[in-house]
């Protein structure tokens, strides 16, 4: 308020002074010629224009530099009391208490850098410019160059440290230490952000927060204990195209995703697993699984762009099952895993060997599930249809002229026609193709009828949240007469609610009969309650509490096996060692391994196991069989994501009703030591109404799914066994 009064005061004297000296300059020229008196007035007249606009700018330019150094200290001090002056010019009192308003600034500067993340560019933008304009400012006062000079040596300052070294005299020297000074602090500052840019990018690349550009990949949402086989099953579904991509979004970090599959060690034969960190769903995370998944859903379908493909959903419970398929419509494939496992689970106990056989049909590594459409082959009837592939079984037709229905195991005389496609389990989509008809003998062979149904004693230990499922099932297959005894430490009083909750009606059950105990099944006096030598079957299911430790799952899976093993061998009735069968024949037959083997002819158990590396324990001592949940579930997952079509032939095989894989007999179509080809036994399998798809000889431990060299014939005994898709209507 006292400098601006006063540099005008200033500059109205030096106007005075200007021009009284013209005046005398004016007298003192009436002297000379008045040629040369004109020339030296107009230089003299130039000259002093030119000095006296100088003198103005460069006092101008050096008052502007003194109120600009004195505003921040100025308004620093006297800042908080203009509310105060405002308040008092208006008249009015405030009584109530005000934030100061220099914290209010700072307050709206912090939230300008926390919201704007430009804010820090900007801010070091203005800093930069404010930085060259007043040091431009201050050279201009203490030197003799002109205005925009002095800005460019400004300039060269703040952008070189060392550019200042040939200044001339106190003053000039002081203005470009002082800009260098700050050039360095703004520089700094310039790499500090660009340094936290970088940082920042590569930790979101890190971290996976970055956008994937991929064209007909698959998507995972989701990590789970199945992420592993599922992804085994993928690469090994994409070798013969050379390796696909796979992308998973899950609720972890990215680098431990990529720990942890790389923990897999497995070839993953030229797929490429992309990982990205984030979650599929915008609200809170929910604690049950199927809920989840719905939410998940919900997401996929409000995506902007559209969705192209289908989406494969696991879900935990068949309830469930139609909510999400209202919510997706025909986009949405789902796996039921609890209600698959189960039924496989229950399949197994009535068939023992058939887990391995579902474990190569699911899985990529063997022969699996293929549609495709063969021209040559509209006119011809099925029965022909089913010998035309040397390296393929057909097993259905997907019919055209149905919608795309998939019809399993058809008539014989099924013409196909423009449009349909044959269904076939073949090593790979490019593996097979139609041949010439083979030559086939039809002959005559055993007309054995299938034995009729007799009463089972089946125990389940352990208590599954799809238990009632289950028992459905088992009410489908058993004999009238038959017994479910559940053995579990859920109390007897809670299970009956649990059952009915799940949607079974006991009062319906007609075939089976359940009887309650409760107990421990690691606990071997609680074991030893029950009639363990009397069950036709034992299921071991990984019970409900569990799910989330694989590793606690199967260590009590495992010891419940033992334990009944042991406890059987110590009840049989005779411990006759002179017959034991081909498979125990690499023990000692006095060895504990031995009995249990011995208790195992007596009766069936099946443990339900969810860590592969379980299977090696089990399947070593060769006294139980096994169904390896998670890895079949993962294998389901992955043919359904392959081909959404084969969703619909695994549903039907799964069912109670309808067709399904069974093992049966070599005595229904041959007799011993006939020497027979495989299309002959096929062809005598269609006199059953059945579709034998492959075969296990009595001294092999494996069944042989989609056999080689179909035409070549061999001697079949009646101790081998065929594996067959079968109605069981």
């Amino acid at each position: 308020m006292i400098v601006v009064p006063y540099t005008f005061n200033l500059w109205i004297r030096v106007l005075k002074l200007q021009k009284e000296n013209n005046d005398l300059r004016m007298i003192c020229s009436d002297r000379l010629d008045g040629s040369e008196s004109s020339k030296i007035l107009l230089h003299e007249g130039r000259a002093l224009v030119s000095d006296w606009s100088n003198t103005e700018s460069r006092t101008v330019a050096r008052f502007t530099m003194v109120v600009t150094l004195l505003m921040p200290f100025v308004l620093y001090k006297y800042l908080d009391y203009l509310p105060q002056l405002k308040n008092l010019s208006k008249g009015m009192k405030n009584n109530q208490e005000e934030v100061p308003l220099k914290k209010r600034i700072a307050y709206m500067v912090d939230v300008c850098f926390s919201v704007n993340p430009s804010a820090k560019l900007l801010a070091l933008l203005f800093a930069t410019i404010f930085l060259i304009a007043f040091g431009g400012l201050a050279l201009y006062v203490v030197s003799d160059s002109s205005f925009a000079e002095a800005l460019w040596l400004s300039w060269t300052f703040v952008a070189d440290a060392g550019n200042h070294a040939d200044r001339v005299g106190m003053g000039p020297r002081i203005v470009s230490v002082s800009i260098s000074s700050g050039g360095m602090l703004i520089f700094a500052m310039m790499l500090g952000l660009v340094s936290d840019a970088i940082s920042e990018k590569v930790d979101s690349l890190r971290k996976g927060k970055s956008e994937v550009i991929e064209r007909n990949h698959i998507l995972i949402l989701g990590w789970s204990d199945k992420l592993g086989s599922l992804l085994k099953q993928l690469a090994i579904a994409n070798k013969s195209i050379g390796g696909g991509v796979v992308v998973v979004l899950a609720e972890r970090d990215k680098e431990e995703m990529e720990i942890d599959i790389a923990k897999l060690e497995f070839d993953f034969m030229g797929t490429s697993v992309i990982c990205r960190s984030g979650s599929p769903l915008i609200l809170a995370d929910l604690k049950k699984s199927d809920a989840r998944a719905l939410r998940v859903v919900l997401s996929l379908i409000g995506v902007k762009e559209g969705l192209k493909g289908h989406v494969v959903v696991e879900m935990s419970d068949l309830d469930n099952e139609p909510l999400v398929k209202l919510v997706g419509g025909d986009l949405i494939e789902t796996v039921v895993a609890h209600d698959v496992i189960g039924r496989l689970m229950i399949q197994c106990a009535l068939q023992p060997g058939l887990a391995q056989i579902w474990e190569d049909i699911l899985g990529f590594e063997n022969a699996e599930f293929y549609i495709k459409r063969w021209p040559q082959l509209d006119g011809l009837r099925f029965e022909d249809v089913l010998i035309s592939f040397p390296d393929a079984i057909p097993c259905g037709v997907k019919v055209a002229a149905d919608g795309g229905k998939i019809i399993l195991n058809p008539d014989d005389s099924y013409v196909l026609i423009e449009g349909d496609e044959v269904l076939v389990i073949a090593e790979d989509d490019d593996t097979y193709s139609p041949g010439p008809l083979p030559e086939v003998r039809r002959g005559l062979f055993p007309k054995i009828a299938d034995p009729p149904k007799f009463p089972e004693k089946i125990l389940f230990c352990g208590w599954r949240r799809d238990i009632d499922d289950m028992i459905t099932v088992l009410e489908a297959f058993l004999a009238p007469g038959s017994e479910l005894w559940i053995f579990s430490d859920v109390p007897e009083k809670d299970r009956e609610k649990k059952l009915i909750d799940g949607g079974l009606d006991i009062s319906n059950l007609k075939n089976i009969r359940l009887v309650h105990r409760e107990g421990n099944a690691v606990i071997r006096r609680h074991l030893e309650y029950l009639p363990l030598e009397t069950f036709d079957s034992i299921l071991i299911l990984a019970d409900e509490l569990l799910e989330d430790s694989i590793v606690h799952s199967d260590s009590r899976s495992l010891a419940t096996l033992l334990l009944i093993r042991d406890i059987q061998s110590k009840r049989l009735p005779n411990k006759d060692t002179s017959s034991v069968s081909l498979r125990l024949s690499g023990f000692s037959h006095s060895s504990w391994i031995s009995e249990m083997q011995q208790a195992s002819d007596k009766s069936i158990i099946i443990s339900e196991i969810l860590d592969s590396r379980t299977r090696n324990l089990v399947s070593v001592s060769r006294i139980s069989d096994y169904v390896l949940s998670n890895e079949l579930v993962s294998m389901a997952l992955a043919m359904v994501a392959e081909d959404k079509q084969i969703n619909r032939v695994l549903e039907e095989l799964f069912a109670e009703e309808g067709n399904e894989m069974c093992i049966k007999p070599a005595e229904f179509y041959s007799f011993d030591q006939e020497e027979l080809s495989f299309y002959d036994i096929m062809i005598r399998g269609r006199q059953r109404q059945e579709i034998i798809i492959g075969y296990r000889l009595a001294n092999a431990e494996r069944a042989i799914i989609n056999p080689s060299e179909k035409s070549q014939p061999r001697k079949w005994s009646v101790d081998d066994v065929f594996v067959v898709i079968s109605s069981n209507e």
